[in-house]
């Protein structure tokens, strides 16, 4: 990866964001996917992890270790952006390959939707209609976030695109399927949220006592169905 492609600036006085582009995008979310893994895999003396999103890589660590081991530079910031600026070059983008796909059913109707109608209302089309689009598409996973487990897909089809609510609601049910904008996302857990919630899945999103807590990952591709 070329240096130039990236944008570093401090988060605080221990992390770090490695900006590619303030854009949604899948070639520049798989760049930021690549980036974190080799961090990932090529941990600098206080390191603690590299988060991607939809663009960005925030990188955390220890600013007592970055100091101890790194003492001639200014600050820990400045050795960390060192380390990742040398590191660049060896970054490697893989050539696309077959993501995974997870088939998430959903069941829409006006309980577990209840913002189907409104949907339906601004894209001038029924609820069925609103319904046939949104699972007739494949949907990426870009990043995750907000609370554990919840996933940031895109890119939903702009015919249905609504954007989130003035006001959020203070809690919105787990298992919450919402629109805002071009992006989907299922709530993980019982939270608060503005999205534009069209329906519930029962699937387990975010399971703490699992080996992977997380049943989505950046990459993977993600089906919803009709339940």
């Amino acid at each position: 990866m070329e240096p130039d492609m990236v944008k570093i600036f401090p988060l605080g006085d221990s992390a770090l964001t490695l900006d590619l582009g303030g854009e949604i995008s899948d070639t520049l979310n798989e760049k930021a996917i690549a980036l974190s893994n080799y961090l990932d895999s090529h941990p600098f003396p206080g390191f603690i992890e590299s988060v991607p999103a939809y663009s960005s890589i925030t990188v955390y660590y220890d600013l007592v270790t970055v100091r101890h081991y790194f003492p001639d530079l200014m600050s820990a910031f400045e050795a960390v952006k060192h380390i990742i600026e040398n590191g660049l070059p060896a970054v490697k983008i893989p050539r696309s390959k077959k993501a995974r796909t997870i088939e998430i059913p959903v069941k829409f109707d006006r309980e577990a939707g209840p913002d189907l109608e409104f949907v339906a209302q601004q894209s001038g089309l029924d609820t069925m209609e609103v319904v046939r689009i949104f699972t007739g598409s494949t949907y990426r996973v870009f990043m995750l976030g907000f609370i554990p487990g919840f996933s940031y897909l895109g890119q939903v089809d702009e015919r249905i695109a609504t954007p989130r609510h003035d006001s959020p609601r203070l809690s919105v049910p787990k298992g919450s399927v919402g629109i805002a904008g071009k992006q989907t996302g299922i709530y993980s857990l019982e939270s608060p949220g503005g999205w534009q919630i069209i329906g519930q899945t029962d699937t387990e999103l975010f399971s703490p006592n699992n080996k992977k807590p997380c049943l989505l990952s950046p990459g993977d591709h993600v089906r919803f169905v009709s339940a």
